[in-house]
């Protein structure tokens, strides 16, 4: 499987998604913003205002007569280069001023009524006046020619790429705590909107789990599911269906077999029973009961399902005693003892008293079938509601006592039958809501165990 074919989280694509289209949505802001500052010949943020003061606070100094004057100190020339617009008024409160620059006529003769100001903003009426009008700052300091008044611009014309740079951070100084607050909401909202709205999709998610091969006609749910995701519960329900019907042939095909299986075993058993007695004649009986037994099995197994189950509470003693009585003579035959301990008050159980007596017998034949051909075949059964059939062969090896209830699986490869005995015990058993499980004896041999619910 390739990295494009990996599953992936979807809360936590939808988030990265998200942001990158917060983040992609507030850098064209900034950007739609600079181009219409930019074409507008106006920032929101002008050139250092407190920086002009501070370096003609330096620079102020006073000639012979007390007037005010200019010292040409590298700062001041360097603030002359970068701010080509610069202007600025200087005044003291005996009346001598400086200037340099455009001052605007509208702060030229304001100083004088400002005396008793420390420092202020004077700006305009941004939508009555012409916008092109620059605010200015005004602010009194102590210099080398005594206490002064400074009046400079706060805002100006954009000067080239530098201007256009610092507006750039300053915006971004607040897009950027924005797209932070928008990432982390995002990151916290986005997982409790996707878990909100695949409620019901974990709902028949969980639906989907718990169908099996028993429990047909099952559908999803499509209560709740987005309509994204509709199209593909309707699939799966119209796979289910499609199952159903293919397995309703199945079993009805099954079915049939098993019912016209009964007539020729029939036939074959009567034909078997007339020939002379050998080994032959009882190999050929076994064989013929063990498909007499696989085709009711069969057919118990298609009853049971179809009909719902119609237990009935079930003496498991008797079935083991019947099993005991009607096989006996057939492993007697085969040079084995059939040996039978069961207690003689009943032990219940819910279920069909044929199907278990049916999975009993196969268990039973078997163990004549596959044993050493001498010993003891035991059937035992204890409470709550378990039977036991023992034997004394070779075991089964530990790694294969799982498979060997799987369909078409053989021990021994070349062994007689198709591998589906074990396989139909197993399926009678669950039907009854109970297990089956192979373990060796302590003495050596096999010991199959079906445990079955008691009756309540």
């Amino acid at each position: 499987m390739s990295k494009h074919d990996d599953p992936y989280s979807l809360r936590s694509r939808l988030s990265w998604r998200l942001l990158s289209l917060q983040a992609a949505l507030l850098v064209a802001l900034v950007a739609v913003v600079l181009a219409a500052l930019s074409a507008s010949g106006f920032v929101l943020a002008g050139r250092d205002e407190d920086r002009v003061i501070d370096v003609v606070q330096r620079a102020v100094a006073r000639d012979a007569q007390g007037g005010l004057i200019l010292r040409q100190t590298p700062e001041l020339k360097q603030l002359r280069d970068e701010t080509p617009d610069l202007w600025f008024l200087v005044r003291d409160k005996r009346g001598h001023s400086l200037s340099e620059g455009a001052v605007p006529s509208e702060f030229a003769a304001i100083g004088s009524g400002l005396d008793q100001i420390s420092q202020a903003r004077l700006g305009w009426q941004l939508f009555e006046d012409d916008p092109r009008k620059p605010a200015a700052r005004l602010k009194r300091v102590d210099t080398d020619a005594g206490n002064v008044q400074v009046i400079t611009a706060t805002q100006g014309r954009l000067t080239g790429a530098k201007a256009l740079f610092m507006t750039s951070i300053a915006l971004l100084g607040i897009a950027l705590p924005g797209l932070l607050l928008m990432g982390t909401a995002t990151f916290i909202a986005t997982p409790m909107i996707v878990r909100r709205a695949f409620r019901g999709l974990n709902t028949t998610a969980d639906q989907a789990r718990r169908i099996d091969i028993h429990q047909r006609g099952a559908r999803l749910s499509l209560d709740k599911i987005p309509l994204e995701v509709v199209p593909l519960v309707t699939a799966v329900n119209d796979a289910l269906a499609r199952l159903d019907q293919g397995y309703a042939r199945h079993k009805r095909f099954v079915a049939d077999a098993a019912h016209e299986l009964r007539t020729p075993i029939a036939i074959l058993n009567t034909r078997l029973e007339s020939l002379p007695s050998g080994p032959d004649k009882t190999r050929l009986l076994e064989d013929s009961a063990r498909l007499a037994t696989l085709a009711e099995q069969l057919l118990d197994i298609q009853r049971l399902d179809r009909c719902g189950r119609p237990f009935t509470r079930v003496n498991v003693v008797s079935i083991a005693q019947g099993v005991a009585a009607d096989l006996a003579p057939l492993a007697i035959a085969a040079g084995y003892e059939l040996a039978l301990d069961a207690p003689e008050t009943p032990i219940e159980t819910t279920g069909d008293a044929a199907a278990l007596e049916r999975a009993l017998t196969n268990l039973v034949q078997n163990a004549i079938q596959h044993g050493p051909r001498r010993g003891t075949i035991s059937i035992r059964v204890s409470r709550p509601a378990c039977i036991e059939v023992t034997d004394e062969g070779a075991g089964i090896p530990a790694d294969q006592r799982e498979m060997i209830f799987e369909p078409f699986y053989r021990v021994t490869p070349l062994d007689r039958g198709a591998g589906l005995g074990l396989n139909m015990v197993r399926e009678i058993v669950l039907l009854h809501g109970g297990q089956v499980s192979v373990t060796d004896e302590p003495d050596g041999g096999t010991c199959f165990r079906m445990t079955l619910p008691p009756s309540r």
